[in-house]
């Protein structure tokens, strides 16, 4: 639609016209080869580490941590687009496009975990011995602590080699499956030749709604295995009992603001410069900051009933965390990842502001990042309560690794993003969306 023609509608309150071309805008093409370049440069950087002492370990670490963020946005995606057909709303409308692409990543994010797998005895203590004597020679020999046998012992049907292996293919293969469907159904939702109908659109709402329903159960469920074996694992003596949905509501917080950028960088040009009101994007922000204090909530209620508790059990997690220069990483995790979006999503210039909405989503996932940084490194013996980094030029492995996958994950992204229209066209929410901008 013409710049011009658009001036005269807004004026008329008469309702726009859906653009002609849904396909994105050429400059996504241009993104795309960026995360190319980008990806190629930081797996060369990152290759260096290898030559430095612990270099190895700490590519390993910060290869979990990117492989975490990936998993974030795949997995976080299909559940929040379930989610979205559950609800309904406009919103979703908006998002749908970039939440399908996401999910489709799933079978990228599944290979990612490969070298996981494989490098499962330097990241896991329970990887390390197969046997309940071969745990208790290794605490005889001070390799691992008398409790630390205990608890892999304890815990070996979950977590044991065989067991990851399982888990993750049980894990991605439902994750697929259910993503096969949605995606499927949305194209052929498009297609209908009674498109534009209740019936319908009944018809597709009731199909996503059986599938989601049910699906968003499975998820949370799998996805809290899956948290606990590749994360809070890392530490097999600790235990939380909100750990699976404290990541949950972590992925809620990266794939809104991934999604809230994409959107907003692609308002640029249409289709989705006609789509993204003022009053869809105040309503995203408002979204987003529900995910900020959900997040905040649960964190900072953990923490304060285990260490009002101080049971030598639970305490040592958090002792490893904030002490040996690990507080100021600490202090900087609460700044980053709960203070700033807080504060700034009050404002409601903000949120209705594009180019402040960038700034900050951008920043609220490299707090993500910054968060599992965080929740990994600590938990091996040469970082707990001792965080050193004079010298130890491993640890910058844990910059250069996460963005090399990241680049390659975003470059997957993309080209899905790419491969279909970004509306939906028959959905009822459309014609709500097309209406004249009342918002001030």
């Amino acid at each position: 639609m013409a710049h011009g023609t658009e001036h005269i509608e807004h004026h008329a309150h008469g309702p726009k016209t859906l653009p002609a071309v849904l396909t994105a805008p050429d400059f996504v093409a241009a993104w795309r080869t960026r995360m190319l370049v980008v990806a190629v440069a930081a797996t060369l950087v990152s290759l260096v580490f290898f030559l430095v002492h612990d270099g190895p370990a700490h590519i390993l670490r910060a290869y979990l941590l990117g492989f975490m963020m990936a998993f974030t946005f795949a997995g976080g995606g299909l559940c929040m687009l379930m989610l979205q057909y559950v609800s309904g709303g406009k919103w979703g409308l908006l998002l749908r496009r970039p939440l399908e692409a996401m999910a489709r990543t799933l079978p990228v994010v599944a290979v990612l975990f490969l070298p996981i797998i494989f490098g499962a005895k330097s990241l896991y203590v329970w990887a390390r011995y197969t046997t309940p004597t071969e745990f208790w020679q290794a605490a005889h020999q001070g390799l691992i602590t008398e409790e630390e046998a205990l608890t892999s012992i304890a815990k070996h049907a979950m977590l044991s080699k065989s067991s990851m292996i399982v888990e993750w293919a049980v894990i991605f293969g439902v994750f697929l499956a259910m993503m096969y469907f949605l995606q499927k159904w949305s194209v052929e939702r498009d297609a209908d030749p009674a498109a534009g109908s209740q019936r319908s659109y009944d018809k597709w709402r009731e199909r996503f709604e059986n599938l989601s329903g049910i699906g968003i159960l499975i998820y949370v469920i799998l996805m809290s295995v899956g948290a606990i074996v590749w994360v809070m694992s890392l530490d097999v003596t600790w235990y939380s009992s909100i750990w699976g949905l404290q990541f949950l509501v972590g992925q809620g917080f990266a794939v809104l603001a991934l999604s809230i950028l994409t959107v907003v960088l692609l308002s640029k040009t249409e289709p989705m410069k006609t789509l993204l009101r003022t009053t869809e994007q105040h309503d995203l922000g408002k979204f987003l900051f529900a995910f900020v204090m959900l997040n905040i909530y649960l964190t900072f209620a953990e923490f304060l009933i285990i260490w009002s508790g101080n049971l030598p059990d639970e305490i040592p997690w958090y002792l490893n965390r904030i002490r040996g220069g690990w507080w100021v990483i600490c202090s900087m995790d609460f700044i980053f990842h709960w203070v700033v979006p807080f504060c700034l999503l009050l404002s409601r210039d903000l949120k209705r502001s594009k180019k402040k909405m960038v700034i900050l989503t951008s920043w609220m996932i490299f707090a993500r990042a910054f968060d599992l940084f965080w929740l990994i490194e600590p938990n091996f013996p040469d970082a707990a309560r001792n965080l050193h980094l004079s010298g130890n030029f491993g640890i910058l492995a844990y910059i250069t690794v996460p963005v090399a996958i990241l680049a390659v994950w975003a470059y997957c992204y993309l080209t899905l993003l790419m491969s279909r229209p970004l509306v939906n066209t028959n959905d009822p929410h459309l014609a709500e969306m097309l209406e004249p901008e009342h918002a001030h």
